[in-house]
This record gives structure tokens, C-alpha cells and sequence, in this order.
């Protein structure tokens, strides 16, 4: 299972703690449907309705793990399918990928359905933490 932080931005993360090298964060955070692992780029698996939805986050807890804070929400689905995870990207349409995750629960949708990230079920981890 590839879920977890994009290697790339975990590579911009350790050069900037460790060489002290320049690392511009996103200006934004957007979420996109999948109905399986969005995979190493991202891109595998993508839901039919390929809409991406702002995401935002919490404070990171102590346990090295970030959560959305706002539900993100889908209406009128233009495709039908099984959505199961997640990817994040820097941008509404191309951008960069930046993670993705594994939704609690997976939901069957319709054309037409709406359907809702609940805020906390997307997640980002540097774990595993120093105990």
C-alpha cells in the first residue's frame, strides 16, 4: 500500500530539516476522489468525477500525524463507483501530489449522489516517531 506522503515532498521536507534547503510549502491543499491506492504519483485508481475539493488541516498532533478540519463535500457526482481514498495536490486542476490516504470507510455513489469527506478522515503522517 503506497498511502502516505508523496516521496517527493518527503524528500523536500528532509533536505529542508537536514541540508537546509530552501522548501516552498503549498499555497493550498486540494482532495481528489478514488475508488483504490491513488499509487506512488497519485494517479492510479481516480474516481470518475475527477472535481477536487480545498482541503485544510488541523494543527499536527504530537504523534506526527495531521488531520483535515472542515468537511469537504461533493455534490451531484457526475460518475459512479466506490470511492475508498484520497490524494492531495497543490493545485485545483494539475499541480503536484502531495499524499494521499485511506478513507475510514469506503461509500458506494450514483450519478448524482453528494457525497462528504468528514473532517479529521483525511491524514497525513510523519510517522513512525521517536517513543
Amino acid at each position: 500500500m503506497t498511502v502516505g506522503l508523496a516521496p517527493g515532498v518527503a524528500q523536500d521536507i528532509l533536505n529542508a530539516l537536514c541540508r537546509s534547503e530552501a522548501w516552498v510549502e503549498p499555497a493550498a491543499f486540494y482532495c481528489k476522489l478514488h475508488t483504490g491506492d491513488p499509487g506512488v504519483a497519485g494517479t492510479a485508481n481516480a474516481f470518475g468525477d475527477t472535481t477536487r475539493q480545498l482541503a485544510s488541516f488541523a494543527d499536527a498532533g504530537t504523534d506526527g500525524v495531521i488531520e483535515t478540519d472542515t468537511d469537504m463535500e461533493w455534490t451531484n457526482v457526475s460518475a459512479a463507483g466506490t470511492v475508498s481514498h484520497i490524494s492531495f495536490w497543490d493545485a485545483v486542476t494539475g499541480g503536484v501530489f502531495q499524499g494521499s490516504d485511506a478513507l475510514a470507510n469506503s461509500r458506494i455513489l450514483a450519478i448524482g449522489d453528494n457525497f462528504t469527506v468528514l473532517a479529521g478522515d483525511g491524514q497525513l503522517s510523519l510517522a513512525p516517531l521517536a517513543a
